[in-house]
């Protein structure tokens, strides 16, 4: 009788666990939505950009400083987000992107609303924005 209940036991445990790994496998493939339930209660409702990228690239090292620069000026209305996909391959995934520079707007509600690929000049970061609501 006691074999049967670890059978039991273990068979629930592995379900629970199947369906854990199931819930977190879906969350992964919205970058959007995994990236708002990961962030902080008081940016989670907050527009957000993700710039992929690498620290080695040249267009990339080109954005980097006024990226920085929009990250203080839109601090508490926007989140601006740098992934470096060469360091971190593996963060780039979810976001399917081709080339880097890539840049992906998210609203509020974690949707994608707009994609760019290439270098995306600061003025066009802000008139996204502005299109979006951000002021």
């Amino acid at each position: 009788m006691k074999s049967s209940n670890v059978l039991i036991l273990v068979a629930v445990v592995v379900v629970v666990a199947g369906v854990a790994w199931f819930q977190s496998s879906r969350e992964g493939s919205n970058p959007g939505a995994a990236g708002a339930a990961s962030a902080s209660a008081t940016t989670a409702k907050l527009p957000r950009v993700v710039d992929l990228g690498s620290d080695k690239c040249i267009p990339c090292k080109q954005m980097a400083p006024f990226l920085a620069e929009l990250k203080q000026e839109y601090a508490g209305r926007a989140v601006i987000e740098f992934i470096d996909v060469r360091k971190d391959p593996a963060a780039g995934i979810p976001y399917q992107i081709r080339i880097i520079p890539t840049q992906v707007f998210f609203d509020a509600e974690g949707n994608e609303v707009w994609r760019h690929e290439g270098f995306l000049p600061k003025e066009q970061f802000v008139a996204k924005f502005a299109e979006m609501g951000v002021k």
